[in-house]
């Protein structure tokens, strides 16, 4: 991820006819979150509004997957290639990982089990003897 990053920022400089270090800077101006303090509670707050932060970075993404593939350069497209599809796959990612650590977590809780689970291998039926 963090060659990635230096891929994109050299890049973005290329593209802007700029030095590293302010392509660097201009991101990281565009990307930052601080504290603030407003009505008495903690906040955080930047430049983008969060559902704008992630669609911006995909598309940095694949305007610098574009530009190496153009050009050929096939192992740095690669790098970006595969942070581009960990960004688009992570909240999903995030969310099978936690259900998965949750249900391992929570089946113990004295046979009070919050998911209903049903096994494909299991077949169930029932049986009862026949009185002659």
């Amino acid at each position: 991820m963090t060659y990635t990053g230096f891929l994109v920022i050299g890049e973005l400089a290329h593209y802007l006819g700029t030095g590293r270090f302010a392509a660097g800077l201009l991101l990281g101006a565009l990307f930052a979150r601080v504290p603030w303090i407003r009505n008495g509670k903690l906040r955080i707050v930047g430049l983008l509004p969060k559902p704008v932060r992630r669609p911006l970075i995909v598309s940095l993404l694949a305007l610098c997957l574009v530009s190496f593939l153009a050009r050929g350069d096939w192992v740095s497209a690669l790098f970006v290639g595969f942070a581009t599809a960990f960004l688009l796959t992570y909240p999903w990612l995030r969310s099978v990982l936690f259900a998965r650590i949750s249900s391992s977590v929570f089946k113990f809780t004295g046979g009070k089990n919050p998911f209903k689970r049903s096994d494909d291998r299991v077949i169930e039926g029932e049986f009862r003897e026949k009185e002659e």
